[in-house]
């Protein structure tokens, strides 16, 4: 419902075959950059802001270009930049098109190592300097670097000054140029490292270039850079040589899958999308494992490496409720079960009137956690006509069995999503007016006044499409009462590792904790949890606390959703009775029990970092707010 940016997403594909294999086998060389391309759309959903590509040929003769990069901005980027890798094939003959040796040694992108980027901008910062890959360049091919990533770091004026002291001078203050020089000059000692060995034996010239880049060993490069790198990611990086590798956030905060064969190995962010591009079973899809580096030489060879030693795993939980795409298997099931598990507080907020009930979804992310809670319905629906039937003794009339088989759970496609509001509006009543019509409803789908309407969402974050939008529409069919129910549960806190949710005045249920403060007179515990934050300001991270839990503290989940409905449902005229229905922590953790990243719900954050950026902004929070 409230689209949220999210983490980006990464492909890796290194081919194992000369490009005359693939030629041979499938009809064109251009095997690679075809799995590329149709694994960038397959992940589309994960970044829709820009998109880039980098490849690296190993056939090539000084002078000539070894490692290419294309990159674009808009939700059409995978089609520019693959439109444009294509244009330098336009004017080839049919016989040059299908010459694999000929593409190898002249035509660009024709190499055997590629990289794919999908960008969604957490940080504000946008343009296409800001579109990975970035690239390091040098006249070493070793010392090249293109590297992108999903991820966002929480300390990167800490590693900034750490790097600036050793003499090093990014050219941009951002996490990832921060960490292309960090790699970039861990490689550079790596490769000078190798100099000195190789040259110390005797070689000189072509011989020990190629000795260097033979014999290159990124596992202490990327250990060294990393060790103090604290957020969530999954980094990837292609050196001129042919080297790449894939590393994973030690809490296992983004997640990373790779497949090998003896054709090709592949990486990215979600499963099904290798299982689709290569027709593979899901069992020889694997995980990266938090911590984890998975690392192919010049030659081909894979290696899965341990580069950090793996922490308390928090794998993010938003992935399985709204992120990821639902066909992987393990997150369909998933999703099922978070709408299930809510049957029983639905009971509740309708007065356990199924017969008067109509169960819907917002479109589209919550479809599955719809089909869940159907299920869910059904089993209730079940026993309950179990015991109607045992009520009626031993010898019942057809007309008292027909009456309770015939009870049903009442489903409707209730809300459609109608249009995309533009932004070329400005002025505040006209876009609230359109705000309030991104949605359409299907008329005659409950009985009026005598209906309760259940519709599911995945997430309620910032209430701002509930308010503008989607509770007018509904109101319009005159239900006795609105149920609004949340997969997920209550977002309290900021997300730090690649989620486009950073200032406390966004989240409707921090509003909501703070509204109860004032009203019941509460307002020094927003001071105290204020001076506490103050008082950890300048301690080191790792021994701040959050203080942001204390807001919350006072109240029941329940105290807080009727706050909710409250803000929402205020001075906009809306006849029906609002209730919101939130999913529990626990219900969260029984449904998705190897991911167990919960922050934004507890704010039991998984790294120091998050501690530290959660209590600025709170303090930026109370500093504009209050005058304490």
């Amino acid at each position: 419902m409230e689209q949220l940016k999210h983490e980006c997403g990464v492909v890796m594909i290194r081919l194992l075959k000369p490009l005359s294999y693939y030629q041979e086998k499938y009809g064109t060389w251009m095997y690679g950059l075809n799995k590329l391309y149709l694994m960038m759309e397959k992940q589309h959903n994960r970044g829709q802001e820009g998109a880039g590509l980098a490849c690296v040929k190993q056939m090539s003769a000084p002078g000539e270009e070894y490692m290419f990069r294309e990159r674009a901005l808009g939700a059409g980027a995978i089609t520019e930049i693959f439109a444009t890798v294509q244009s330098h094939f336009k004017d080839l003959t049919p016989e040059q098109l299908h010459d694999a040796d000929y593409a190898q040694r002249c035509l660009p992108f024709a190499g055997e190592t590629y990289m794919g980027h999908l960008r969604y901008s957490t940080t504000g910062k946008s343009g296409l300097s800001y579109v990975h890959p970035f690239l390091r360049r040098n006249n070493w091919r070793a010392k090249n670097l293109a590297l992108c990533g999903n991820f966002n770091l929480t300390n990167v004026d800490e590693i900034f000054a750490q790097i600036t002291a050793e003499g090093q001078h990014p050219r941009i203050y951002s996490d990832t140029y921060i960490m292309l020089e960090q790699v970039g000059h861990r490689l550079d000692r790596e490769v000078e490292r190798l100099y000195q060995h190789y040259k110390g034996e005797g070689l000189a010239g072509l011989e020990l270039t190629r000795a260097i880049e033979d014999n290159i060993d990124l596992t202490n490069v990327i250990r060294t850079s990393s060790k103090d790198w604290d957020g969530g990611y999954v980094i990837c990086g292609l050196t001129g040589s042919g080297e790449s590798f894939a590393m994973r956030d030690p809490w296992g905060i983004r997640p990373a899958f790779w497949y090998k064969d003896d054709e090709i190995v592949v990486l990215a962010s979600e499963r099904p999308v290798i299982q689709t591009a290569l027709n593979v079973p899901v069992e020889e899809v694997h995980e990266l494992l938090p911590g984890q580096a998975a690392l192919v030489s010049k030659k081909g060879e894979l290696r899965l490496v341990q580069i950090n030693r793996p922490k308390e795993v928090k794998q993010c939980s938003f992935e399985r409720i709204y992120f990821s795409r639902g066909s992987d298997q393990d997150i369909y099931n998933e999703r099922k079960e978070l709408g299930r598990l809510l049957v029983d507080p639905i009971l509740k907020a309708i007065d356990y009137d199924v017969e008067h009930t109509v169960f819907s979804y917002i479109p589209n992310t919550a479809e599955v956690a719809f089909f869940g809670m159907l299920d869910g319905f059904d089993t209730y629906l079940n026993h309950l006509k179990i015991k109607e039937i045992e009520k009626l003794g031993h010898k019942p009339s057809r007309s008292e069995l027909d009456r309770i088989l015939s009870m049903r759970i009442r489903s409707e496609k209730v809300a459609i999503k109608d249009i995309k509001l533009r932004t070329f509006i400005a002025e505040g009543n006209s876009r609230n007016d359109l705000a309030a019509h991104v949605y359409d409803i299907t008329y005659g789908s409950l009985v009026p006044h005598q209906d309760n309407l259940v519709i599911i969402d995945d997430s309620i974050v910032r209430g701002t499409t509930l308010k503008q939008s989607i509770i007018k529409i509904l109101d319009r069919l005159h239900p006795k009462k609105i149920v609004i129910v949340s997969s997920s549960p209550q977002v309290r806190y900021p997300d730090y590792y690649g989620i486009d949710m950073a200032r406390m005045s966004e989240f409707i249920a921090f509003r909501a904790a703070i509204e109860l403060l004032e009203e019941r007179d509460m307002r020094d515990i927003i001071e105290r949890a204020y001076n506490k934050s103050k008082a950890q300001e300048h301690l080191p991270k790792e021994q701040m606390v959050n203080c942001v839990k204390d807001i919350y503290e006072p109240f029941t989940d329940e105290e807080i959703s009727a706050k909710m409905v409250e803000m929402l449902t205020e001075g906009e005229g809306i006849h029906s009775k609002v209730e919101i229905v939130y999913q529990t922590i626990e219900g969260l953790h029984e449904a998705c029990p190897n991911h167990k990243g919960d922050w934004y719900f507890s704010g039991d954050y998984p790294t120091p970092g998050g501690v530290r950026q959660l209590n600025q902004a709170f303090i930026n929070y109370v500093e504009k707010v209050y005058q304490f």
